[in-house]
């Protein structure tokens, strides 16, 4: 007799792996590990709603696929880091302040 356990990974529009079922980005797992060194308990302990195996399959996802979801690490960094220098521009800031004002 042959048990096959496997954790559903699926893939939205965008090509963005999720765990199956939930709304946790295959690369929000990784970057856990990554950032904090998180071991795959650790990560279970500060995500209390996936199971370990969840955990794990994301895991092997991003493993069997690593250069493709690192792309997509370096991509969200990239964006986030534009955001945050066209959110400090004193331009901006000033247009925001004057639409606030305006309501």
């Amino acid at each position: 007799m042959t048990a096959i356990f496997a954790t559903r990974i699926e893939l939205d529009a965008h090509g963005a792996a999720w765990i199956g079922g939930t709304r946790v980005k295959v690369t929000e797992i990784v970057l856990d590990k990554m950032a904090y060194g998180w071991s795959p308990e650790e990560i279970h302990f500060q995500h209390p709603h996936l199971s370990l195996a969840q955990i794990h399959g994301a895991l092997t996802y991003y493993y069997e696929h690593q250069a493709e979801l690192d792309a997509q690490i370096w991509q969200g960094l990239e964006e986030a880091n534009r955001l945050a220098a066209e959110a400090s521009d004193p331009g901006f800031r000033r247009r925001l302040n004057e639409l606030k004002r305006s309501r």
